[in-house]
């Protein structure tokens, strides 16, 4: 007797999805919640597992296709006899890993990579949870070879060997990437988008960081980083300026009562904005532990779509890639941005003297739609005057 494996059923804002990878072909053996198949969608990637011990009868669709909610795409033979050899490790967030032979535990995507460039897994370096081997790691391990051990591999483009080659690769765009694309030009279509710039002394959050960064990480076992006075400051100028907390909706103007802030990660796969919910109700730590687990989930494609969906504004930190200055683009149908940047030692005039400060040039992109350009600026002025000053946070004023 066999049993169906179907496509999961999609969330409404998901029509279909994109049959990636198959990690198991006909006659192989399969374990019970052991990884089928990956299936990409605009929004993440669903891990398709076996429902129960047996043996892959067939494969209905092959991979690049394209696939609907709840379609059947293979069957799974149940037989009581067989011995699965595989094992796998569920961990805490219902994440799929298989365990070779080593006893080291190896995402499904790298291993197909490891398989597919005959790689010794020995000599790649885990950094997901419990040292587990992620995609990135293998990646990593290629990049690091000598050009002649090197590989090319989908993800990795074709370097010139300096031999005069011209060499081209072209690789179909993936279904976030194209989502993003999607996105981004919709946002420059349907939006004002207008920029305002600032900048800010980054010397009172960076003296009281390194006052209270061992205690903060010894108390709640995360480190204190930048990110969380930005989320702060950014909470309380919105709570002053509740348009800019708002959404176009047709002819209407949405005014959220809750502030569920995005903050922009990269992950392999493109940029994803995974979404601190009530941000108004969390603590400094609770907000640095999600966003600990925010970058750590997005490496190994374990987020969910609904960590990923909604959000009233958004953070992005280009100042982690030694950008300088930018301006960020709206994400739909939010009605502002804030963009970070590298902090770099400036000389700015302080009681009539020039002095040497750490600064940082702040962003802000905006609706023009429904956000005037006053209440831009001095929400804008609000953040930088509540990070140079940091009691204010506190006091909230």
């Amino acid at each position: 007797m066999s049993t169906e494996i179907k496509v999961p059923i999609f969330p409404e804002s998901v029509t279909d999805g994109t049959l990636t990878t198959w990690h198991k072909k006909p006659g192989d053996t399969v374990a019970h919640g052991e990884v089928i198949v990956d299936i990409e969608t605009d929004k993440v990637v669903f891990e398709v597992p076996s429902l129960e011990d047996g043996v892959i009868e067939d494969v209905l669709v092959e991979e690049g296709a394209i696939v609907l909610s709840g379609q059947v795409i293979a069957h799974v033979t149940k037989d009581s006899k067989q011995t699965v050899a595989s094992a796998v490790v569920v961990d805490s967030v219902n994440e799929v890993a298989q365990v070779n032979q080593d006893k080291i535990i190896v995402a499904p995507s790298a291993q197909k990579m490891i398989d597919e460039q005959k790689l010794d897994i020995k000599q790649i370096i885990g950094s997901g949870k419990g040292g587990r081997v992620l995609k990135e790691d293998v990646i990593s391990y290629l990049e690091n070879k000598t050009p002649k051990q090197q590989k090319s591999t989908a993800t990795n483009p074709p370097e010139v060997d300096g031999n005069g080659e011209r060499l081209e690769k072209r690789v179909p765009m993936t279904r976030l990437r194209k989502r993003i694309a999607e996105r981004l030009l919709e946002a420059q279509q349907t939006a004002a988008i207008l920029t305002t710039i600032n900048e800010v002394n980054m010397q009172p959050v960076m003296t009281l960081r390194k006052k209270y960064q061992d205690k903060f990480e010894k108390t709640h076992g995360v480190k204190l980083g930048f990110m969380s006075f930005f989320v702060k400051a950014v909470v309380e100028a919105l709570k002053r300026f509740p348009e800019i907390n708002a959404s176009i909706d047709g002819d209407d103007i949405v005014y959220h009562g809750y502030f569920d802030i995005g903050i922009a990660v990269g992950s392999p796969r493109g940029l994803v904005v995974p979404i601190l919910r009530d941000t108004e109700q969390l603590s400094v730590a609770q907000i640095e532990q999600q966003i600990n687990d925010f970058g750590q989930r997005a490496k190994d494609g374990s987020l969910t779509l609904e960590e990923i969906t909604g959000g009233t504004f958004s953070i992005t930190n280009g100042g982690v890639f030694g950008s300088l200055l930018s301006t960020p683009i709206l994400n739909p149908p939010q009605s502002g941005i804030l963009g970070m940047h590298k902090i770099q030692p400036r000389p700015v005039v302080e009681d009539n003297e020039i002095v040497i400060r750490p600064m940082m040039y702040l962003a802000f992109s905006y609706d023009h739609r429904i956000i005037d350009g006053k209440e831009a600026v001095q929400f804008l002025v609000a953040i930088k005057e509540i990070l140079e000053d940091p009691a204010r946070l506190i006091l909230q004023i």
